[in-house]
């Protein structure tokens, strides 16, 4: 018995041992270390190092000022070609362009081009040149050519970042890869070899971004938020946290990220205000009868106008992007109207796409019997379709004869319907739309005096005895009136119609509603119930708002106005999402506004934090010279 007591007590005590063993064991190891993370400089490891010059787009601004002064000059369009110049190493267009070896045309859209060069392996900068040189005529009768060089864009290329600096940078102010210079507008892109072909740079795939450089990231979407990496890396965006892409419109041009996304392909850039429109014509009534459609002259006229004032516009003709977009030729009718019965609805409902609602206007040239045009809400009280009359009645009308006349009096009467969608509505400024009491009173209990005023002083494509006035022989003043008021000759009687412009107006509803019984804008009730910013879970920060507002512009990429801001936090989010925005609404009154969403970041500790790629750059490059 006693034997079996030992033996059970030395038992115990081994089992004591054993575990005070283990916890010494446990006690003694050491504390695994966080790996550090490992930077490498290389460049170009998997692939021979090249650099690819795309050009997308090169637009001659000169046309505009052409149709509106007198002459024939506007028919002949300039020929041109580019040089591409890398480290030395040119290549140029001439000789390698259509039937005649160079562009001659007003617009090479649709026309893109590339070329490739190679370049020494790890070399960490390429300098860039790309000229537009254009061939001028010159002697008896333009005979003979000079070529003169008109633009002149110089590039610094980092093979790290892949981004560039120079004469156009990333975050600019028309956008990167667009480059608006005073003769020559161009669209182009920069990229260099890259082994899984997703536009993201080795060196940053392996410092920055933590990603597989053999994987294609524009394939992937680690953060869910809709847009793939490659994507958010080229805008400046985290690809790891998810952004309200949805909302977010930092240019607050109404095209929110996920549809900048989509159009990638036609010029969209988050940080440049842009203006999409699609246009249809209409089938002519016999062979003698005028083509109802949007000149390409007209476009090209907007297309300036707008581009003077910072905005892009692009106008679908025909891309052939998707079934029933531009370029159609609808059925023949006479007598649409812009409130008795909006026919306009049957083309806005099957011949404009769905997925285009809300991010494209919708043009349609056509007939009318009073030579007129007009914008209409046909679905809701949203100011996104466009009907003008291109046909006799609109020469008569418009007292237009000639092919150049004919295009310029179109393109004032579409610029012209395009400021109602940008926010220019009757009622808010008296001049708009104002016209000759001997046509129609617009403001009966006005006195003639103040009428008269807004009349005349209200120099506007807005203002009907403006819209299609012209300059004659005898004229002292030989131009045309194509703008909108800049507002120079004062207020009360005129105004900045340019400070005054919403982008968004298209896509949100208009607060007065055109009803068949008005019969003068004295009799329009605007009535704003609309909330200007409605966001459920977030919650509005008065202290951050004035702690921050003046800060936080910088967020906004909008042109001609101010902005008012608030700064909004959300309680009890997750550790690993945004829990602070920014909104901005432009100061456009009383043009009707909303607030738009304009960046993301997070409140930690009292403190702002926003995702900025070039703190991680500069982190890496200081991390690789202690290296």
């Amino acid at each position: 018995m006693l034997v079996k007591r030992e033996k059970v007590a030395i038992g115990v005590i081994i089992i004591i041992i054993l575990i005070l063993a283990t916890l010494l064991q446990f006690q003694k190891a050491p504390v695994e270390e966080k790996e550090e993370k490992v930077f490498d400089d290389r460049i170009s490891p998997l692939e021979n190092q090249a650099l690819f010059v795309e050009i997308l787009r090169i637009r001659n601004r000169g046309l505009m000022d052409k149709m509106l002064s007198y002459g024939l000059d506007w028919r002949n369009p300039p020929s041109f070609y580019y040089v591409i110049e890398v480290d030395g190493k040119k290549g140029s267009s001439k000789g390698n362009v259509g039937e005649t070896g160079v562009y001659t045309t007003w617009d090479t859209i649709g026309y893109e081009s590339s070329m490739v060069f190679d370049v020494e392996e790890e070399k960490e900068y390429s300098k860039v040149v790309i000229s537009i040189i254009e061939l001028v005529p010159t002697g008896l009768f333009g005979r003979n050519v000079r070529e003169v060089e008109k633009e002149r864009i110089e590039l610094k290329y980092d093979y790290r970042t892949g981004r560039w600096t120079g004469d156009d940078y990333f975050m600019d102010k028309d956008g990167m890869g667009h480059y608006l210079g005073k003769n020559y507008e161009v669209w182009f892109n920069l990229y260099q070899a890259d082994y899984d072909h997703d536009g993201i740079p080795y060196w940053v795939e392996v410092n920055i971004l933590g990603t597989d450089p053999t994987v294609d990231d524009s394939k992937l979407d680690p953060d869910n938020d809709g847009i793939p990496t490659d994507w958010e890396w080229r805008f400046g965006y985290d690809p790891f946290t998810y952004n309200e892409h949805s909302k977010l419109d930092p240019d607050i041009d109404g095209i929110e990220n996920i549809e900048e996304y989509m159009l990638r392909d036609y010029f969209a850039n988050p940080f440049q205000p842009d203006i999409y429109i699609e246009t249809d014509g209409m089938e002519r009534k016999g062979i003698f009868d005028l083509p109802h459609i949007f000149y390409k002259e007209s476009q090209q006229m907007i297309i300036e106008r707008f581009a003077r004032h910072g905005i892009n516009v692009y106008i679908d003709d025909g891309w052939n992007a998707v079934p029933n977009g531009g370029g159609e030729l609808l059925p023949y009718q006479s007598n649409l109207d812009d409130i008795l019965g909006k026919q306009l609805l049957a083309f806005y409902k099957h011949n404009f796409p769905d997925e285009r609602k809300g991010v494209f206007r919708y043009v349609v040239v056509g007939v009318r019997q009073d030579g007129g045009g007009f914008i209409t809400p046909v679905k809701y009280n949203r100011f996104d379709a466009i009907y003008v009359s291109n046909d006799f009645n609109s020469m008569i009308t418009r007292i237009a004869f000639t092919p150049r006349e004919i295009r310029v009096m179109l393109a004032k009467a579409i610029l012209h319907e395009l400021g109602h969608s940008l926010g220019l509505m009757p009622g808010l400024f008296p001049g708009i739309d104002i016209v000759s009491r001997r046509v129609y009173d617009r403001y009966p209990s006005m006195p003639d005096d103040e009428y008269n005023a807004y009349l005349e002083k209200y120099y506007s494509v807005m203002n009907y005895q403006y819209i299609y006035n012209k300059p004659w022989f005898y004229s002292e003043n030989r131009s045309y009136l194509f703008d909108y008021s800049d507002g120079s000759n004062g207020l009360p009687y005129d105004w900045n119609d340019w400070e005054h412009i919403y982008l968004p107006t298209f896509q949100i509803d208009v607060p007065a509603y055109e009803d068949p019984s008005i019969e003068t804008f004295e009799d329009f009730k605007p009535v704003r119930d609309y909330p200007e910013l409605v966001a459920k879970g977030w919650k509005y920060d008065e202290n951050l708002t004035q702690k921050y507002a003046n800060e936080f512009k910088k967020f906004v990429f909008i042109k001609n106005t101010d902005a008012d801001i608030k700064v909004l936090v959300k309680e009890n989010a997750k550790e690993d999402e945004y829990n602070l925005r920014v909104y901005a609404k432009p100061k456009v009154e009383p043009v009707f506004a909303v607030y738009s969403l304009v960046a993301e970041g997070k409140l930690i500790d009292g403190k702002v934090e926003f995702y900025s790629q070039q703190s991680l750059i500069n982190e890496a490059m200081e991390k690789l010279k202690e290296k």
